[in-house]
């Protein structure tokens, strides 16, 4: 099924348009008999018939992905995020004297961040430099921003903002295993449709506040900023779900082994939006109390 993380919803999208109509799945993974998979799906929606062997689904002459080739460059690719975000935070202090350096290297590294993330979400195959390079520089934003977060705001936050990301995604992964969520083309699209307006009304309050209107709509504070977080925080644990779903289904029909990198490019822009909502939940509450 579709998710709405950008990059997860390109997983063999080249693959995808070859393939039948309607061949993509809707509807939970069918079981496996004989080598083949059962169920709501007929087709491998991840290769050309062509190109497919018909009892594994995998890609004639290349290795199929498995989750441990997931797992892998999943945690590379949080891995290089972690040690930018460590070395920025240890490197380039945010105090008095160097506050308006350390904001430009914050907004830079998140500017390239975006366009590389760009980039390869228009790429029809995953580029490993350009992911990694992703992290690097999402790396060094989120520690020169949790680094004036803890310093000017609230300090000690980001420790507990790290946990509870960990608390949510380990929630989100039980409740998936457990098959508690039913992931399917509906929620997606309700998905969708929840980050389209979660995201006008963000863009919305940061106009509003740079145009002069003070806190803008008052999601940075306040009971409305909470409720505001808490909103996002949902959002990202959706998100997640649909990953994760997604990466199920590439591992069952045997995507290309390349796709893992994809499968970890678009965790980490899960977790990156998880991790900032839950900040700016703990921020805003540590600031009223």
């Amino acid at each position: 099924m579709r998710t709405s993380n950008p990059i997860f919803s390109r997983l063999g999208g080249a693959n995808r348009d070859a393939g039948p109509a309607g061949a993509y799945p809707r509807e939970p993974l069918g079981t496996a008999v004989g080598g083949g998979l059962t169920g709501s799906y007929g087709t491998n929606p991840y290769a050309p018939a062509a190109e497919t062997d018909t009892d594994t689904g995998a890609w004639a002459g290349r290795s199929a992905v498995t989750m441990d080739d997931v797992i892998v460059r999943t945690a590379t690719t949080l891995g290089t995020v972690a040690l930018a975000a460590v070395l920025s935070w240890l490197l380039l202090p945010v105090d008095e004297a160097n506050l308006a350096r350390s904001y430009g290297i914050a907004v830079g590294a998140a500017l390239v961040a975006f366009v590389l993330s760009l980039i390869q979400s228009f790429k029809r195959t995953p580029t490993p430099a350009l992911i990694l390079g992703y992290a690097a520089f999402e790396g060094v934003f989120l520690g020169v921003f949790s680094s004036t977060v803890s310093t000017y705001i609230s300090p000690g936050v980001i420790v507990q903002a790290v946990l509870g990301t960990f608390a949510v995604s380990a929630g989100v992964l039980i409740a998936y295993r457990m098959r508690w969520i039913r992931v399917n083309q509906r929620l997606a699209g309700f998905v969708a449709a929840a980050a389209t307006g979660f995201l006008l009304l963000l863009l919305a309050d940061l106009l509003f506040s740079a145009f002069g209107a003070g806190n803008g709509l008052g999601f940075n504070s306040g009971g409305r900023g909470i409720v505001f977080g808490v909103v996002g925080i949902l959002l990202g644990a959706a998100f997640l779900a649909l990953d994760l779903k997604q990466v199920e289904d590439a591992v069952a029909y045997g995507a290309p082994r390349e796709e893992a990198w994809l499968a970890a490019f678009g965790l980490t822009l899960t977790l990156v939006w998880l991790y900032l909502e839950v900040l700016r939940v703990l921020t805003i509450f540590n600031s009223d109390n």
